[in-house]
C-alpha cells in the first residue's frame, strides 16, 4: 500500500496537486488506520510475479494481468470483493456489486471526461477509478479509508499497463481544498456522513471553479420537506445517518452554493444488482429486506432507492452576505418647550 502512495506523489509533482503533497503527507501520517492482517496481505502482494501486465477499462468487466495466469489462490486472500466485475489474469471475480449497471446510469448523465482529472470520494477498490480512466479521464484520484480496498487496488495497479488511477486511505474531511478537479464523484458517501452539508461543501471545494459534480445517495419518495432518519437502523446498516427526497436533496445542493442542480436517475436496487457471492459471502441485499414485503427493509422503512444529481460549481464563487449590524434604538427626542416671545422695547 505504500508503494502506491509513493507512486501517486511521484506521478502528479508536475500536476495541480503538487502544492497539496505536503498536508496529503500530513493526514496520511495522523489518520491511515493499520490493519492486523496488513503483514499477511504484504506477504500475498509480494508473491504476484507476472512479466505481463495487461489492462482493459473501457468494458463492464475491468480486466487486468495475463489472461492466461491464475491469480485465484492470492485473490482468495482479500475477500469480500464488493465492486466490479472484475476479471484478473484468467479469474473472473463476481463481486457483491454489479457496480457496471451503476456506471452505466451515470456515464450517460454526465460531461464527457475525456482529458479531464477527476475525484471519487469513497471510491472502494477502486472499479470507478478504471472505468473513468476507460472514459479518457487524463488523471482519476480515489479517496477512501478502508484499508482492505486500498490492497486490492495495490494488486489490481500491479497486474495493470501503467496508468493514472490513484487511491488514497483518507476520509474526505481529511483532504485539502483542491479546487481543481474537472469532476469529483460522490457515490453511496452523503447517508454515511453525520452532518451531510458539510460534505456538500468539502465537495464544492474539491471542484473547479465550471467544474461538475455527480452525487449518488439513498433517497425516498416525498416533498422538499420530506426526510427519512432512521430511529437505529437502515437496511441493517447502523451509519445511516438520513435519507432525504430528491427535492430534499437539491435544495440542499443550491444551499451549499452549487447550481444547475438536477436529478437524472431514480433507481430501486435489485437483488441482481446487490448480491451474495463466491467472492463476497457476507450478508447481502437479499438478508437486509423484509421476506415477506421486498418493498420494504427488515426494519419496515422503504427499500434502498438511490438517486444521481448532478451540480455545477459556479465559475466566480458567491461573495457571502456580510450581516448587517442591528440598528440602535434612537432615544425619543424631549420636546422643545416654546420659546416665550421677548417683549420688543
Amino acid at each position: 500500500m505504500r508503494a502506491e502512495i509513493d507512486r501517486f506523489m511521484t506521478e502528479t509533482v508536475d500536476t495541480f496537486l503538487a502544492p497539496f503533497h505536503d498536508p496529503l503527507r500530513a493526514a496520511l501520517s495522523t489518520e491511515t488506520r493499520l490493519h492486523g492482517r496488513a503483514e499477511e496481505w504484504d506477504a500475498a502482494l509480494a508473491t504476484i510475479q507476472s512479466n505481463t501486465r495487461a489492462s482493459q477499462f473501457d468494458s463492464d468487466t475491468v480486466s487486468v494481468g495475463d489472461p492466461n495466469a491464475d491469480f485465484e489462490e492470492v485473490l482468495s486472500m482479500f475477500l469480500p470483493w464488493r465492486k466490479g466485475p472484475l476479471k484478473v489474469g484468467k479469474t473472473l471475480i463476481d463481486t457483491e456489486w454489479r457496480s457496471d449497471w451503476k456506471w452505466q446510469r451515470i456515464s450517460s448523465n454526465i460531461e464527457p471526461l475525456k482529458g479531464k482529472q477527476v475525484l471519487d470520494i469513497g471510491c472502494g477498490n477502486g472499479y470507478h477509478l478504471f472505468r473513468m480512466l476507460g472514459a479518457g479521464a487524463d488523471l482519476a484520484l480515489g479517496i477512501d479509508p478502508t484499508i482492505l480496498f486500498n490492497y486490492q487496488f495495490n494488486l489490481l495497479q500491479k497486474l495493470s499497463h501503467p496508468n493514472r488511477a490513484y487511491l488514497l486511505p483518507l476520509r474526505s474531511e481529511h483532504l485539502p481544498q483542491f479546487g481543481g478537479f474537472d469532476t469529483v464523484f460522490s457515490l453511496g458517501v452523503l447517508y454515511h456522513r453525520r452532518s451531510p452539508i458539510d460534505h456538500l461543501k468539502e465537495l464544492l471545494s474539491f471542484t473547479k471553479p465550471g467544474g461538475e459534480l455527480v452525487l449518488e445517495t439513498l433517497v425516498v419518495e416525498g416533498d422538499r420537506n420530506t426526510l427519512l432518519i432512521p430511529q437505529d437502523r437502515y437496511a441493517k446498516m447502523a451509519n445511516v445517518w438520513f435519507i432525504p427526497s430528491t427535492s430534499m436533496l437539491e435544495l440542499m445542493l443550491r444551499r451549499a452554493g452549487f447550481i444547475d442542480v438536477k436529478t437524472v436517475d431514480v433507481n430501486v436496487t435489485s437483488l441482481e444488482e446487490q448480491r451474495a457471492t463466491r467472492w463476497m459471502q457476507f450478508q447481502s441485499l437479499a438478508d437486509y429486506l423484509d421476506p415477506t414485503d421486498k418493498t420494504k427493509t427488515v426494519e419496515g422503512y422503504p427499500a434502498p432507492t438511490r438517486a444521481i444529481l448532478v451540480a455545477r460549481k459556479p465559475e466566480v464563487a458567491r461573495k457571502p452576505e456580510v450581516a448587517r449590524k442591528p440598528e440602535v434604538a434612537r432615544k425619543p427626542e424631549v420636546a422643545r418647550k416654546p420659546e416665550v416671545a421677548r417683549n420688543r422695547k
